[in-house]
């Protein structure tokens, strides 16, 4: 999910409704600028109520009648990549979105029976909850390819978050990188090109081949970081409570996004978890469990059913139903390729973890279907931009979770091959290469094992604002991983 707030990263200061800087008595500017209102992402109410609708209706909760009272009133879609509108709402939209926010809540949903988001209640709907396997310890040498190919993976798709697929392809094949296999370059794209589709302007500086110095920030490495100081503090029995007050205590909130944030806000406003999850929160079936969920993984080797498990306690402060799958399903894949080097018996025992009557389950079969399907990864990703493309957001678990199972099954788990067509299908392409880097990663078996293009310009170096990380090597987090991941 990377930089996922700044699509709309303009000065923060923004005015309330388009009104310049206090003016002098002939139009100059009056002194020191000052702001009327500062524009948060991924909190306006009038921002999150286009996205609740849109939740709304994959869920068969039935929102027209409350689509229309908005529209009628003047009130506008969400952000189509971005994390604020243009413009604030008056104080009237913005009191109407929240009422609205609570209603739409309390809409009963089509898919509460097979799509329940307790534990048990999904324990009970799995029709085999997988038993530990046989497995040797998993060695510190597998646990840094995995740290490292998370790292690998989250820096490829930087530069090309929310661009779009086609522009994703342009600039790829402009430099000769496409099919993609190495780091994006803006070294011979053509101008207007760039004009058109330009990178991620918080990531281009750090991540085009040709800046890259070292691993940025990024919160696909700042959330392993918190799940590693969360074990270290409370070992694998943590609670959902426990991960809350190590988020107020360690992760600043100008780092957290969509659900997190919502969460973080709820939890600023007395409100307790499970509810931080569901309180105005239309992210809830976001990317963002999903990318915490690979320490869980690490740190339970062989073990898919405790893996999802302890995801769940996770993914429960922000997330419901399909997002706290997505994490479930990912701890239980690498967990499970601790274990066994084949990758599609991974994803199946990944499957086995969440309700197979989930529309998480019907994306993911779909996606290893097509991947076995077609020799052409473009037409693979094609078909599932098609399937899912106009109906969810390009942050939602569903459509982004598919695209990994795909991008793993098609490159039959090779590295390279692996978080490459993950990030060529766009979408959250730092998470989603993050995600497929870290599984093929595991299973390439050591730090050599992955290409030296890759590897070598991270300097084993990580840049963070989480504790005391910054600067830490990809060797030591192996360390201490494969410390949390021998206790009991």
């Amino acid at each position: 999910m990377g930089t996922g707030d700044d699509a709309d990263r303009r000065d923060p200061w923004d005015l309330r409704e388009g009104r310049g800087p206090p003016q002098g008595p002939r139009g100059g500017l009056r002194g020191t600028r000052r702001p009327e209102m500062l524009r948060l992402t991924w909190v306006q109410p009038e921002d999150l109520l286009g996205h609740e609708l849109r939740q709304a209706a994959q869920d068969g909760r039935e929102p027209s009648a409350i689509a229309a009272r908005w529209r009628a009133a003047g009130g506008g879609p969400a952000p189509t990549r971005a994390g604020a509108s243009a413009e604030p709402a008056s104080r009237y939209l913005r009191q109407l979105a929240e009422d609205l926010l609570d209603e739409l809540a309390d809409l009963p949903s089509a898919w509460a029976d097979d799509e329940p988001t307790d534990l048990a209640r999904i324990k009970a709907r799995c029709r085999t909850w997988p038993a530990p396997a046989s497995t040797a310890p998993l060695t510190e040498a597998r646990l840094e390819a995995a740290w490292l190919g998370r790292a690998v993976g989250c820096l490829l798709g930087k530069p090309v978050e929310k661009l779009p697929l086609e522009a994703i392809r342009a600039l790829a094949r402009s430099t000769g990188n496409w099919p993609l296999s190495t780091y994006f370059t803006a070294k011979g794209v053509p101008g207007e090109l760039l004009a058109a589709h330009p990178w991620n302007r918080r990531s281009a500086a750090t991540s085009l081949a040709e800046n890259i110095d070292g691993m940025p920030e990024d919160d696909d490495l700042n959330y392993p970081l918190l799940n590693l100081l969360l074990l270290q503090r409370h070992g694998k029995r943590f609670t959902t409570a426990d991960v809350a007050k190590l988020w107020l205590d360690e992760l600043p909130a100008g780092r957290t996004f969509t659900a997190e944030r919502i969460a973080y806000r709820n939890l600023l406003q007395g409100l307790e978890p499970p509810r931080t999850a569901r309180h105005r929160n239309p992210f809830r079936e976001w990317i963002g469990a999903l990318i915490r969920a690979d320490v869980h993984g690490w740190t339970n080797p062989g073990d898919p059913a405790a893996a999802a498990e302890q995801a769940h306690r996770d993914a429960t402060l922000t997330h419901t139903a399909n997002g706290v799958y997505a994490a479930m399903f990912t701890a239980a894949v690498i967990a499970q390729a601790a274990a066994t080097p084949d990758i599609h018996t991974c994803l199946r025992t990944g499957l086995s973890v969440i309700p197979p009557n989930s529309r998480l389950t019907r994306a993911i079969v779909h996606a290893v279907r097509l991947a076995e399907q077609h020799g052409d990864f473009d037409t693979v990703v094609d078909e599932l931009h098609a399937t899912h493309g106009a109906t969810h957001h390009w942050v939602h678990a569903i459509p982004n979770t598919a695209l990994i199972a795909a991008a793993l099954t098609h490159a039959n788990g090779d590295f390279t091959g692996s978080l490459c067509r993950a990030v060529s299908g766009g979408w959250d392409t730092d998470s989603n290469g993050a995600t497929a880097g870290s599984i093929a990663g595991l299973l390439s078996g050591a730090p050599e094992n992955l290409p030296d293009r890759w590897t070598t310009p991270l300097k084993n170096r990580l840049a963070t604002s989480v504790a005391d990380f910054n600067g830490t090597g990809f060797d030591t987090l192996a360390h201490l991983t494969h410390r949390e991941a021998a206790r009991p």
